[in-house]
């Protein structure tokens, strides 16, 4: 038998939907890490100076500005080899992150702890990311951070306090 409509929709209104919001975050944290590896994949045996230059070029910026200069004297840092090992650590992070999501927007407990682990593990070093240059983009995914990790840890906490629940016959 199949199952009704209507309860298709008693589901889908109790989905957890501050894991589902968590969920897209942990998800555009994926799509943006997807495109910086292919970026620096893209990047590989051509001049970065040059292609650069080109696209400040085409932005309208001005090319004896300190932002370019500086660019352009950090691409020239840039090799194959370290494009490699960034397109490598960009792919696996985009890994994980889609890994967070799923298990997030499925509600798996798996997901959950994955998700929890891997921002308390990243919370330090944006602290001393902070207390290095304060910026606002920084202090906001702190912020943002900080917040998926506190309702993650009561979600999980609270879990465990619920004792099983007991069938009667």
């Amino acid at each position: 038998m199949t199952d009704s409509p209507s309860q298709f929709d008693e589901e889908r209104q109790r989905h957890n939907k501050v894991l589902v919001l968590i969920a897209a975050y942990k998800s555009g944290l994926a799509l943006l890490f997807i495109s910086i590896g292919v970026g620096a994949l893209h990047l590989m045996h051509k001049d970065i100076e040059d292609s650069l230059a080109r696209l400040a070029f085409d932005l309208r910026f001005n090319p004896e500005s300190k932002f370019v200069n500086f660019l352009l004297d950090k691409a020239s840092l840039l090799n194959d080899p370290m494009l490699r090992r960034i397109g490598a650590l960009a792919f696996s992070y985009a890994g994980l992150s889609a890994a967070e999501g799923v298990g997030l927007y499925l509600e798996k407990a798996w997901g959950e702890y994955l998700t929890l682990v891997v921002t308390a593990s990243f919370l330090p070093w944006e602290i001393f990311e902070i207390i290095h240059r304060l910026t606002w983009v920084r202090v906001g995914l702190l912020v943002v951070n900080i917040l998926v990790f506190i309702y993650l840890l009561g979600l999980v906490s609270g879990r465990k306090k619920k004792p099983a629940a007991v069938l009667v016959d």
